[in-house]
């Protein structure tokens, strides 16, 4: 069924069209003697074709159709003008300002028929087109969708197997990942880089894969040797997700390659300082030390909050970017929920 808006300010021509549109079939016509009326009417209703009288008050079809044209998603609507048989100027100006087609007056009846059933026919292959390609935009983000949660899939199974060497856990994952994203809210990053860091932190220590379990599992502390060895998870980790294709995977890179950098440059593995260190490192390196302070391990029992908050703020512009430790206390009451929500769990102590 198609919708066809009439408006002429004369009541017998409005009458006659009117006639003319039932005829066509499958249409309904909606009539209106004031163009200004009627182009309110527009603002939040959409019609499949327009027939207006040039000649009006307050407003003539010239006028009409440059603001009809103007309001959202009108622009293709095919429009019908009306017009006397000696406004040729008056034409060429409606071409130029919008007009598909033009009525002369009086109306003929086999005339209006046939270009009206040719606007109609437009705009029903314009409609079929949008509908077209609305369902092939939807079908896109359908599979957009599956491949961005096979990947994120991939990435926690990624993330997994370095923590299935090591003794933390997936629920430390889990954790670290959202204490990011709190950090990343609070420095105002907005939602689309919110949800980068979220996917990208777990990656964070992916490069541990590399590590020798001599060392990775040492229930004692390492030699200054060994030390070295074990820092270098952080470029191993960096060269497996570096180059990727993916967003989120070359930004699991720069978790990587720099999240053990300290603010004052103190850290590794290139004794970055401040600025210079990444701002996806300096984010996860606060998220990952509280969680690594506060969880329970086989080999140490977890801090308290109070004093892994202490140990936060302590590390201002030393050890973690004082913005970073800002915005992260600033979203405490989040932090407590997720500690909740992602739980260990009993781990027997030795």
């Amino acid at each position: 069924m198609h919708t066809v808006l009439i408006i002429d300010d004369s009541d017998i021509n409005l009458t006659l069209i009117k006639a003319l549109v039932l005829k066509l079939g499958e249409c309904t016509p909606v009539l209106y003697d004031n163009p200004l009326a009627a182009l309110e009417w527009c603002r939040s209703h959409e019609p499949d074709l327009v027939i207006v009288d040039y000649m009006m008050p307050e407003m003539d079809g010239l006028r009409f159709i440059s603001a009809f044209r103007a309001l959202h998603g009108r622009n293709e609507i095919p429009v019908l003008m009306i017009t006397a048989n000696d406004q040729k100027d008056i034409r060429y100006e409606a071409l130029l300002g919008g007009a598909n087609d033009f009525l002369t007056k009086p109306i003929d009846r086999i005339e209006f028929s046939a270009r009206a059933r040719n606007m109609l026919s437009l705009r029903t292959g314009q409609k079929f087109l949008a509908d077209r390609a609305e369902h092939l935009a939807a079908l896109v983000d359908d599979r957009t969708r599956e491949i961005r949660e096979r990947e994120k899939e991939l990435i926690f199974r990624m993330s997994r197997a370095a923590e299935f060497r090591d003794p933390e856990t997936g629920a430390h994952i889990q954790r670290m990942a959202h204490y990011s994203q709190i950090i990343a809210r609070g420095l105002g990053l907005g939602p689309s880089m919110e949800q980068l860091v979220l996917e990208a932190a777990p990656m964070h220590d992916v490069g541990k894969i590399g590590i020798p379990d001599y060392i990775l599992l040492k229930p004692g502390k390492l030699t200054p040797e060994e030390f070295d060895v074990m820092k270098g998870h952080a470029r191993l980790g960096h060269e497996l997700l570096k180059d990727s294709g993916s967003e989120i995977l070359r930004a699991g890179a720069e978790v990587a390659i720099s999240h053990h950098e300290k603010y004052d440059g103190s850290g590794y593995p290139f004794g970055l300082k401040g600025s210079h260190i990444p701002l996806l490192g300096r984010i996860v390196a606060v998220a990952d030390v509280f969680d690594a302070l506060t969880s329970e391990r086989p080999y140490k029992r977890a801090w308290s909050l109070d004093d892994a908050r202490r140990f936060l703020e302590d590390g201002r512009g030393t050890h973690f970017d004082p913005i970073c430790i800002e915005a992260f206390l600033a979203g405490w009451d989040d932090v407590l929920d997720i500690r909740q929500r992602f739980r260990d769990e009993e781990i027997p102590q030795i």
